[in-house]
Parts: C-alpha cells; structure tokens; sequence
C-alpha cells in the first residue's frame, strides 16, 4: 500500500513533497470544497494518486500544488521561486488545462484530446490532470446537477478515452464508470438492479471453482504470484449488452478470473494446462502479448466451459504487465526511466500509444516521420506543426503553426473570414497577422460588405486561407459579393437515446465518405424524441438519400429529414 502523502510529509518536512504540503495548507487555508470539507483534502488526494501510480516526487508535488496558482494569492512565481522550474512548469500546464472547458459534439471531442497533448508538452501534466478528474469525479456528487452532466460528458469524452490511449486501463474504466450514472441515470439504475444478481452468482461460482485451478497449476509446476476476480465494469457492461439483444446471460467475461504468473513462458503453460483441463470456446482465445493493443494492453485471454458446463474467462499475465495494464504509461515510464543505460528516447521505440499519438498529427497532414524526435523523456514535442486555438464556444480549432486570426476565420468559414476587420486574442485585440499560439481564444470581428486584401496572402500560413483569398480577390477588382452557392445540408434525426448512439451515427456518416460540419442536440421541443441536428459537406440530394437509408437502419434512430443550406 503507498505511504500516504502526510507520512511523507512527517517523515521529511523539508523534501520537496513535504514542502509543497505545507505550501498548499497554508495557500488552501480556509477554503472549502462544494461538500464543504477543507479544500486541503483535494489536493492531497490527487497527490496520493499519482503516489499510487509511482510517480516522481516532482509529479506529486505539482499534485499537491495544482490548484495553488489558479485558486488562491500564490502566483506562478512564487512557485518557481520556492520549487523550482520543473515543479512550475507542471503547475503551470495543469492550470492552463483548467481553463478548456468541453460542452460536448463528438466530431470536437479529437481536437479537444489533442489541444489537452500539445499544450502539456509533459506528459506528466497529463497525470497530474488525469489525477486531479478522478478525485473531482468521485467527489461529483456536491455539484448542482447541470453542472454534473457537463463534467461527466467531459470525463467520458475526452479524459477517459486520453486514459485509454495512455494504456491507463484501470484509470480509463473508473472514470467511464464514474460518469455512467450522471449521462444514463435510468440505465445505470436499471444495470444494478438486472447485474448484481449475476455478479454474485458468477464470482461465488467462481470462488467454488479457484480451488481446482490452483490443483490443476500445481501438479504442472506453475506457481501463481495471485488469482483474483475482475467483475466487468458498468460502463462496459452496457455497451456490450448493447451489442447483445440486452441479455445478460450472453456476456462471458461478467466476471473473469486473473491470473497472474512470473514470466512470459509461464502465461503460455498455464494457457495450456487450462485448455487441456476445459476446452475453449472457438473464436474466444485472444493473445495480446504477441500483438498488445494499440495502447500497450497486454494479456492473454480465452473463455472455457467450466465444471458444471459454466462459462468461465481467464486472463492471463505477468505481474509487469499487470502493472502496466492498470497504470500504463506512467508505469511503463517510470520501470524504463530506472533501468541502468536506458536512454529516454529508447521509451518511444517501446510504447504503442505513440503511434496513435502519431496517427493524429499524420491524419493533418504534416506528420513527422522520426519517431526519436517525438519524445524526449516525457515531453511531447511531435504537435510542434500545429496549433490548436479556441473559439468563445469552446470549439477547439487545428491549425498550421504560423497560422494568424485570418486563417482561424476561414477555418470556421469562408463568409467569416472574407468579412473579417479585427481580432481578440484572449480579449485583447490584436493585428490580424498575429501568429496563433495554442490555447489562444480567438474572436474574429467582422463587417458586412469587407472584402479580403492582397496583403493577407502575405502571411497566412494554411492553403485553404490563401485559396478562398485569391478567390474572392478575382472577384471584379476584389469588391463583389461572392454568390454563396448550396454546399451543405442539414439533417433532423429524431432518435431514442442510447449510450453509444452518436457514435454509429457519426460513424456511418463518416463511412459514407461525409464529413460532420456541426452537431448538436435539440431537447427543446416538447416531442416524443429528442432531435439530433446535424450540418453535413453535401447538398447532392442522390448522397443525402442514400445516407438516409443507412441511418434508419441505426438501432434507436426514429425519422430522418433534411433541408439543403
């Protein structure tokens, strides 16, 4: 069990940890939580989090301090001077994460998960932030109502995905489950009641049957360093009933038992002792040590009929990748970073997620191709290319880096930024050749008539920008109102909610090669069914029609109109 942060803190009052301990309880003092416990308590408790994910002692100090800069008198200097730049600079990208506030729309949600890696550059930020939500979350409940779905969705949307690809397993399935109830408080009500049951049933099977897997292991010679029971999450649970004509009885894995083994050769005797004893189902035998998941998950997996013809799932592991199933990342980086002769570029090389991390930038365009350039240590330097500014909507807008207000007008559209006379920055105004930066909250000022100028091909730095310019400038000396000619439509979608739904919609929007403009949903009008308002890149009514079809084959999906805009 890790030493809790006070232990640390009386042990050595003048280290680093226990300094900033003192330093946030004197900052903090006379502060409350919305619980009205003293503020103290969150801190403390993220600073033990990152404590239990093993951490550096600069990390947990930036947890204890995360909130000093944004929440009371101290200033960024005053922690620079008392800990130091590393410790400011963690401090420093976890308040600046504290500002981006998600309100929803999947097709933002990527650039948001993005926006969050490239204004960390360490990783680090990332834990100290992904800490700080876990506690938030499991303290949801003195937040007045609206304000509990908005941060649930965030969770769901954005931090629990960013966990996921972190290989942050554990972590990534508590705050899922952590924001089922506040987005699908029937649903959740209804899965405890219909699950509970079934997981007593399934674990006191399985404490019946552990006895005769640990004989069966020691008459091969395999010594388990454990055995316990993984009962499958809520969350999860749901979207895979969804998958399942909602019964319970097809889903396997309700609970699966875990063992975990020495060495890698040991995973693979004990596969085949278990398939001896009881045979396997076909199509249910994953091997995710040969080939991890994407996000570094490894295991082995197979599902048995068991004594008494129960279905029965193993996992299988060593106790490294147990570790770093459950903490990912952080793990991995820490177990690595303490090698003797390991060099931090050698990390990149040896974690998937990076790849995906990669996947991003390459998706824009502009990827670098050296995988040693992404990562030094834990420093993210791989978005170095682009820049992701901030609408007042909250909608995070990719960018070239170089890339001015004008091009951040032509992003959201054409007639913004043809009409464009000013900008605010952050709410300064600001020359509209002023370069981006990420985090930049930027309001484009326009006037009816205003027609773009020469000079703006001079230092806009995205094609797109320059293409619409040179355009509207061929316009008869530049001043001719450009005919705005049907490039959209606009689709209806009555639906009966569900977990997962927009996602299948967004997906077969995006299979049938469209692009999602803007989505947003209407509860407003007093109907049977809310109503799914989505703006997508066709006006070709052959297209629209055929996408149609397709969405009302969409489990949930009631009636489907549309308007050419």
């Amino acid at each position: 069990m890790p030493i809790s942060i006070k232990e640390i803190m009386n042990q050595d009052a003048t280290g680093l940890i226990g300094r900033a301990y003192a330093f946030a309880e004197k900052a903090h003092h006379g502060q409350k939580r919305k619980s009205g416990e003293p503020y103290l308590v969150h801190p403390v408790a993220t600073a033990e989090i990152l404590a239990s994910w093993k951490l550096d002692a600069g990390t947990i100090a930036a947890g204890l301090l995360h909130d000093t800069v944004e929440d009371t008198s101290a200033t960024l200097a005053d922690v620079t001077r008392e800990f130091g730049d590393e410790v400011a600079f963690l401090v420093d990208g976890v308040t600046k994460l504290g500002r981006l506030k998600y309100r929803g729309a999947e097709e933002r949600a990527e650039n948001m998960r993005k926006l969050i890696i490239s204004l960390s550059q360490d990783l680090r930020v990332v834990f100290v932030k992904l800490a700080d939500r876990l506690h938030n979350m499991r303290t949801l409940a003195a937040l007045p109502p609206a304000k509990q779905k908005r941060i649930a969705l965030e969770t769901d949307e954005i931090y629990a995905p960013l966990a996921y690809r972190l290989g942050m397993q554990h972590v990534s399935g508590e705050l899922q489950d952590l924001a089922f109830p506040y987005l699908h408080p029937k649903e959740s009500e209804w899965l405890k009641k219909t699950a509970s049951a079934q997981y007593e049933k399934r674990l006191a099977y399985l404490h019946t049957f552990e006895p005769e897997v640990e004989k069966l292991f020691a008459k091969h010679g395999i010594v388990p360093l454990a055995i316990d029971f993984r009962a499958k999450r809520y969350s999860s649970l749901y979207k895979k009933l969804l998958r399942r004509d909602m019964d319970i009885s097809k889903i396997y894995d309700l609970v699966a038992m875990r063992i975990i083994v020495e060495t890698v050769p040991e995973c693979y005797a004990a596969l085949g002792v278990i398939h001896e004893a009881w045979p396997p189902l076909p199509g249910h035998i994953k091997d995710y040590i040969a080939l991890p998941k994407p996000n570094a998950y490894r295991s082995l997996h197979t599902t048995v009929i068991g004594p008494a013809e129960q279905i029965v799932e193993f996992q299988i592991r060593t106790q490294a990748m147990h570790e770093e199933n459950e903490t990912g990342v952080a793990a991995h980086w820490l177990y690595k970073m303490n090698q003797p002769g390991k060099k931090a570029n050698d990390l990149t090389k040896e974690i998937a997620w990076v790849s995906q991390l990669r996947d991003w930038q390459e998706h824009a365009g502009t990827g670098p191709t050296n995988a040693d350039a992404f990562l030094e240590s834990m420093k993210v330097d791989f978005f170095r290319d682009r820049i992701f500014a901030i609408t007042p909507e909250g909608e995070v807008i990719d960018l070239p880096a170089g890339a001015t207000p004008i091009d951040f007008a032509y992003r959201i559209h054409s007639d913004i930024g043809n009409s464009a006379t000013g900008a605010r920055v952050n709410g300064t105004i600001v020359p509209l050749d002023r370069k981006l930066e990420s985090g930049d909250m930027v309001l484009i000022i326009t006037q009816k008539g205003k027609r773009p100028s020469e000079d703006w091909l001079g230092f806009v730095a995205s094609a797109a920008a320059r293409d619409h310019i040179r355009i509207a400038l061929r316009k008869k000396g530049g001043i001719e109102q450009i005919a705005r000619t049907p490039t959209r439509c606009a689709l209806k979608v009555a639906v009966q909610d569900r977990l997962g739904l927009i996602k299948e919609i967004s997906g077969t929007i995006n299979r049938s090669h469209l692009s999602i403009l803007s989505f947003h949903t209407d509860n407003t009008q007093g109907g049977q069914y809310p109503i799914d308002k989505i703006e997508i890149n066709t006006a070709d009514p052959a297209k629209i029609e055929k996408l149609i079809v397709k969405l009302k084959t969409i489990k949930g999906v009631k009636e489907v109109g549309y308007k050419i805009v």
